[in-house]
């Protein structure tokens, strides 16, 4: 059987090789501009995205490398409409194609505005909007102000404060208010500012431009730090008619740099016109309060008891004395009622006598005695009888009284009591007991009774 020929056949890794290189060199999938539907999104911090773009018939999936996903400013959602740019290439390992997207734009409305509600919506869940707004020192000595080096505001800024209130010293903070890392130059320095700690106002701000050119005062870490801020803001970003996010979360908003340095700052005519007003009503009113005094010393000075200081004692001397008789009269009444209950308890001193207890107790000491006595005669009586009955009936049972009767108890040597006729032996001598003595006698015979 001959052998096949593979050399025709490929593998699976060069087909999918020669198919991505077609894609690859395809000039039409280099750059692709697709319109779909956000599937399949997991956002995944600071890392590559992947998720999927359909329509009604079809889908595909797509990538977004951290690089270019780090230049989206809205926040993609599952079901979002959104246009993208980029290249189609397949992927080897699983052999599908998949679109590599370079830039994303919502479908409809622009990614700045969107990515603004986005943040609106998300400040507002977390109530930054409503903190309570620090006071703005209405006679500041130091004002921060953070903005460009080169642009008008810090002039407009420094021409104001000059006009209305000269003495306060204006600072410069430059930072980059437009492009990339513009919204971390403005946050590095009002954290500067934060932490020098002598200012007494901070105004950020720049002039108008597009929503492009604001962008870095919508920027979520610009509003952080703003809030987080112990001084106070007035936040002065583009014209009127532009309000930013920092605008939105400032202590005070001022509708141009000029409005902002009028709002930090104080007339300084005015003050001065003030301050002479005060004085006049402080001058009046140290007057009135000199007058016043000087009444109340007239007063004192035709007061009836200054001219007679003697008038001042009679009334004491008054009240002295119906004191002393109340004192005399309640002192009369606590002896009366002493000496009444020194008399009650006399009299039950009396009633309760020890010499009537001692009767009482003796006369009863002496009937118990007799009582005791005639307890013990009877006792000793129902003894002495209980005594003689029992020795009678002893002595009934004694054998004394049976030998009186005419009976003896023999026994032999040993003082046994020789009960049975085996007790006895021929020629043993034999004591008998009787009642006044005892008899020896010598067995002779000894016969049993066949009866017993």
């Amino acid at each position: 059987m001959d052998q096949k020929d593979n050399s025709k056949y490929l593998t699976v890794t060069a087909l999918s090789q020669y198919l991505k290189r077609k894609f690859d060199v395809d000039p039409y999938l280099g750059h692709v501009y697709l319109m779909g539907e956000i599937s399949n999104y997991r956002p995944r911090p600071n890392s590559h995205q992947y998720f999927s773009l359909k329509d009604n018939k079809a889908k595909i999936s797509a990538i977004m490398f951290k690089s270019a996903f780090s230049k989206v400013k809205f926040v993609p959602e599952e079901g979002m409409k959104v246009l993208v740019r980029g290249r189609i290439s397949l992927y080897e390992p699983s052999g599908t194609y998949q679109i590599y997207v370079d830039s994303m734009e919502p479908d409809g409305l622009g990614a700045l505005y969107l990515a603004l509600e986005q943040l609106k919506k998300k400040l507002a869940q977390q109530g930054i909007f409503d903190l309570p707004k620090k006071s703005i020192p209405q006679f500041p000595k130091q004002i921060a102000v953070v903005t460009s080096q080169s642009g008008a505001v810090i002039h407009d800024i420094m021409t104001t404060v000059e006009r209305r209130y000269p003495i306060a010293q204006i600072v410069l903070f430059p930072a980059q208010v437009q492009g990339d890392g513009a919204a971390k130059t403005i946050v590095d320095q009002l954290k500067r500012i934060n932490e020098k700690g002598y200012f007494d106002t901070i105004i950020i701000g720049r002039g108008g431009g597009s929503i492009e050119d604001l962008w870095p005062f919508n920027e979520e870490i610009v509003a952080q730090a703003i809030v987080s801020s112990n001084i106070p803001v007035i936040s002065s970003v583009g014209h009127e008619t532009d309000t930013t996010i920092a605008d939105m979360v400032a202590d005070l908003r001022a509708a141009t740099p000029t409005a902002a340095a009028e709002l930090a700052t104080p007339v300084l005519r005015d003050v001065l016109l003030h301050l002479q007003d005060l004085n006049v009503r402080m001058y009046n009113a140290q007057n009135q309060i000199i007058q016043n005094y000087r009444d109340r010393v007239t007063n004192f000075a035709n007061n009836v008891y200054l001219q007679h200081p003697e008038r001042i004692y009679d009334d004491y001397r008054l009240r002295v004395d119906k004191s002393s008789d109340k004192l005399y009269q309640t002192m009369l009444g606590l002896i009366h009622n002493s000496k009444q209950a020194m008399y009650d308890q006399e009299n039950r001193l009396v009633k309760s006598s020890p010499r009537d207890q001692l009767h009482y107790y003796d006369t009863t000491v002496n009937n118990l005695t007799q009582r005791m006595l005639t307890s013990v005669r009877q006792l000793i009586n129902s003894k002495k009888n209980t005594f003689g009955s029992r020795v009678a009936a002893l002595d009934s049972l004694s054998p004394l009284k049976t030998l009186s009767r005419g009976y003896a108890i023999p026994t032999n040597n040993n003082n046994k009591i020789l009960e049975r006729t085996s007790d006895y032996k021929i020629n043993d001598e034999v004591n008998l007991k009787v009642i006044d003595g005892t008899v020896t006698l010598v067995t002779k015979d000894i016969s049993e009774d066949n009866n017993g």
